[in-house]
């Protein structure tokens, strides 16, 4: 336990650029780590890059966020090890704060008892280490860098700064989601926040392309966020971002969005539908799209009145939220990917957790395509409930 405060009061007091040199530094004289890196999942959840590689250098030292040991320590959740036959063992420990997925710290230690002894507490180390990231990315880009195997484009890097995260877990859901083209998002977005009791989510799907989407978007998520943080009602959320955009654009660009107001306790959802993103859930085996009266897209004209529907989430429901960049995308032969494929994809996930996903369909969608360059955003949220446990 020494060891662990040790840990913790030095990586609080670094500097946000040092994060790394303080956990390695701390970890060799502490528990004899003969080397320690860390490694950040990329925007597009494809390789795992080390902070120490400079931004967009694509030298062979990222590994695959998939099929390398760090890897299936990132998929998996869970601590995976390497054993060498002269005793030392290989750790990598899932960086994780709250469900969001930032990466994987690996280590190589000179007994491999020791370290099946340490392993909980190195696991947490590697959680405060999460925690530190996120308060450092406010201080210094060192870590954001890290995460880029080509360059963003300004649109893409817009949308990103946008976001809340790529996922979320709490005791009533698991939340994930992705874009696509990761290095070049322009209109596509989501947006979540929660309370005691309730959680908010937006998922919107932008007009245009390049650097134009990417501020209509802007405009619309930071009018429902100042709506929601006023504590604002859905509808009401729905009707201020809707003069905010018209009051900018006249109606020349609008934003298609679904707004939804979980209740953790009930399950009652509220649910505004303005737009073009579809709704399918997973419930009991069977895929089915929940459809919604359809009302007119935030800022298509002025003073336009919205209204709330209802509808209820049980415990075990899989939400799948996508934009039109996923339902309506077509192959080369012109085939729409549509509904029937989008089900099978998510009957094809039905087993793996919430943060795997979308990037899980938007690989599918990949195929879809034949591997060509999509010529629309693909955004893909997923939703596990669970609901409120009855001793909370």
């Amino acid at each position: 336990m020494k060891r662990f405060v040790a840990a913790e009061r030095a990586l609080r007091s670094a500097a946000p650029e040092e994060l790394l040199d303080a956990v390695r530094r701390v970890l060799q004289e502490q528990y004899g780590a003969e080397t320690v890196e860390l490694l950040m999942a990329d925007y597009g959840l494809t390789v795992l890059r080390p902070v120490s590689v400079p931004p967009h250098d694509p030298r062979p030292e990222s590994v695959s966020a998939y099929n390398s040991p760090a890897g299936r320590a990132f998929g998996s959740q869970q601590c995976h090890s390497e054993h060498a036959r002269d005793g030392r063992v290989r750790l990598h420990l899932p960086v994780t704060v709250r469900g969001d997925r930032i990466g994987v710290l690996s280590m190589t230690l000179p007994d491999g008892e020791n370290a099946r002894r340490d392993q909980d507490e190195l696991s947490e180390i590697a959680e405060v280490l999460g925690r530190e990231l996120l308060v450092a990315e406010r201080h210094t880009d060192l870590y954001l860098q890290a995460r880029r195997k080509d360059r963003l484009t300004l649109a893409a890097e817009m949308q990103w700064q946008l976001l809340p995260g790529r996922s979320c877990s709490r005791p009533e859901y698991d939340l994930a989601a992705q874009l696509q083209p990761a290095y070049g998002i322009f209109g596509d977005n989501y947006d979540w926040s929660a309370t005691a009791d309730h959680l908010m989510l937006y998922v919107t799907n932008g007009m245009g392309e390049g650097i134009e989407a990417s501020l209509l978007t802007n405009l619309a998520i930071n009018a429902l966020r100042n709506a929601r943080r006023a504590g604002i009602s859905l509808p009401d959320q729905a009707a201020l971002a809707d003069q905010a955009v018209y009051a900018h654009y006249r109606g020349r660009c609008y934003l298609s969005v679904l707004l939804f107001d979980f209740d953790l306790v009930t399950g009652r959802v509220s649910v505004v539908d303005a737009g073009s993103p579809h709704l399918l859930r997973l419930r009991g085996g069977t895929v089915e799209r929940i459809a919604f009266d359809a009302q007119l897209p935030l800022g298509m004209f002025e003073e336009t009145d919205y209204v709330a529907q209802e509808f209820q989430v049980e415990p075990g429901d899989r939400l799948v939220f996508v934009s039109d960049g996923v339902h309506a995308v077509a192959s080369p032969k012109g085939e729409s990917y549509g509904e029937a494929a989008l089900a099978r994809a998510i009957q094809s996930t039905r087993l793996l957790p919430a943060a795997e996903v979308p990037p899980s369909i938007l690989r599918e969608l990949t195929g879809h395509r034949d591997g060509a360059a999509p010529d629309d955003d693909a955004l893909v949220v997923c939703l596990d409930w669970r609901g409120r446990p009855a001793a909370l």
